[in-house]
């Protein structure tokens, strides 16, 4: 270990400094379709003091989304969704992923508003109320898109079946869990979906409140 390393004291959340300088040197568009490809020159500023050199990054744009875990209190069950992902093709035996009901903000649009739109498209449920979970940026390293994350209260009693729109080419199945199974699902690896890994951890440390208010 270095002399500066050695004597350098430990970071703590209160004392550590904050970068806050960055520039954009150049913008350039590589593709667009439903999403964009964009190249990006920026610099940065240092934790050590300074500017970066410049550095390109090419930067998948995306509008920001939407996830919602349905839950019924009452029932102690979560309503999940399940459909082929192109994404997972290459990685999995099974690209038909377990899921949160999802969607993406349309211009003006406000998050409440697309999580209410996608219960009734995407699992035919109605949310009496919803309650923020997080903000979270899934992969900043090359993409901007922002997911707000919500618990809808809602009713579990018969749900279920085929859902979403054809014109979308939306094939979705919803499927009713108990809450001990999901956990089960995502502590065995059959949950492979990041907001809904998420969502269910962060039940499962505000289950007794909501439930309690909920029921």
């Amino acid at each position: 270990m270095s002399k500066t390393a050695a004597s350098e004291k430990p970071m703590t959340r209160t004392t550590r400094s904050a970068p806050s300088a960055f520039e954009t040197i150049q913008r350039e568009n590589c593709f667009k379709g439903f999403y964009r490809l964009d190249k990006l020159h920026v610099r940065h500023e240092l934790f050590a003091g300074g500017m970066s050199k410049e550095i390109s990054r090419e930067l998948f744009v995306r509008h920001d989304a939407v996830c919602v875990l349905p839950y019924d209190a009452k029932r102690d069950e979560v309503v999940l969704i399940e459909q082929f992902r192109v994404g997972a093709m290459e990685k999995t035996s099974n690209p038909w992923l377990i899921e949160l009901v999802a969607g993406l903000i349309d211009k003006d649009e406000q998050p409440e508003e697309v999580a209410h739109r996608e219960a009734e498209e995407e699992a035919g449920l109605v949310f009496r109320s919803l309650w923020p979970i997080t903000k979270y940026f899934p992969s900043p390293g090359g993409s901007n898109e922002f997911v707000h994350l919500y618990l809808g209260q809602c009713s579990s009693e018969g749900a279920g079946g085929i859902h979403g729109l054809e014109s979308e080419g939306e094939d979705i199945r919803v499927t009713v869990w108990s809450f001990d199974d999901a956990m089960q699902a995502m502590k065995d690896g059959t949950i492979k979906n990041a907001s809904t890994i998420i969502a269910l951890q962060w039940l499962a440390l505000n289950r007794a409140e909501i439930r309690g208010l909920w029921s």
